[in-house]
């Protein structure tokens, strides 16, 4: 997917846990499939994960998540990514990794989950418990104004050419621009709610994982989950649950149509799970749009 990208197999993640973790070196190491764009997941054993950075600018999440998932963990409704682990470069890898437990569950089908109403109830549980954490942290990746992504978000349409319809994404994208700023204090959030990195068991949400772009600024950005992952009717459910103005809603939407946009044509042939998620979030846009809500 990027030029910078290295490769990862299961017998260079073996070689470094018995390195650097004996202890689990007779595990089983069996890589997980997944769309995922920054980090390689490979399953040791049956209660632990390896999780590398694909490419240089996935190399910060390490220290990232390390410091802050115990921190956050005991504050969440629902499990997150526990850290067991911290690698050091080796065996010809040349950055830090990390071991953490194994959650179980599945990623949800984008539109098409099993328990919409209730998914949209733990999901809103969530994106609320997180917004209630002390606000003592890092700067989110997607904590800033949503201006900041103007000039990305319109190269992207630019690129997408007849692939998309320009003109009513644009209008769509210059509505949620005129939306209100976010004016309170900075607040955790996610950064990163798409089906990729939630997982859900019996219709249920099970796991939230991969919080590489967690931090605190706007909290608007975790709206995108409605989009992402929710059927319209169950939207409402999970902005009662979070508890958002017409504002915040309008800033989150814009959100989730600026990260589509920018996704599709850059995974458009690299990453066919993730373009095709694109195109779902931008259709619900639209739909939204034309049903006027």
């Amino acid at each position: 997917m990027r030029p910078d990208e290295i490769d990862l197999d299961a017998g260079l993640v073996a070689r470094l846990i018995a390195a650097q973790f004996p202890r689990w070196a007779s595990l089983p190491v069996e890589r997980v499939a997944s769309s995922g764009t920054e980090n390689a997941m490979f399953r040791l054993g049956a209660d632990l994960v390896v999780r590398l950075p694909r490419y240089p600018g996935a190399v910060a999440d390490v220290e990232h998540e390390q410091r802050w998932l115990p921190r956050l963990a005991p504050l969440l409704p629902v499990p997150v990514p526990e850290p067991v682990g911290r690698g050091v470069p080796g065996e010809g890898f040349p950055w830090p990794w990390s071991v953490l437990r194994w959650l179980d569950g599945r990623n949800p089908v984008a539109g098409a989950v099993e328990e919409p109403e209730a998914l949209a109830e733990d999901l809103g549980a969530f994106v609320a418990a997180l917004r209630r954490v002390d606000a003592a942290g890092p700067p989110g990746y997607r904590g800033g104004p949503l201006h900041t992504r103007d000039a990305s978000t319109r190269a992207a349409v630019a690129e997408l050419g007849d692939r998309v319809d320009a003109g009513a994404v644009t209008a769509l994208w210059e509505e949620a621009l005129r939306a209100p700023a976010h004016s309170g204090p900075p607040v955790w959030a996610h950064g990163d709610l798409m089906p990729g990195n939630v997982l859900v068991r019996d219709g249920r949400l099970s796991a939230v994982i991969d919080f590489g772009t967690a931090g605190t600024g706007d909290p608007a950005v975790d709206l995108i989950a409605a989009w992402y992952l929710l059927p319209a009717p169950a939207r409402p459910a999970f902005r009662k649950a979070v508890g958002c103005d017409d504002a915040e809603w309008a800033r989150g939407r814009g959100w989730a149509l600026s990260i589509a946009l920018v996704a599709l044509p850059y995974y458009w042939e690299t990453n066919p799970p993730v373009a095709e998620t694109s195109r779902h979030v931008i259709a619900e846009i639209l739909a939204d749009a034309d049903r006027g809500v």
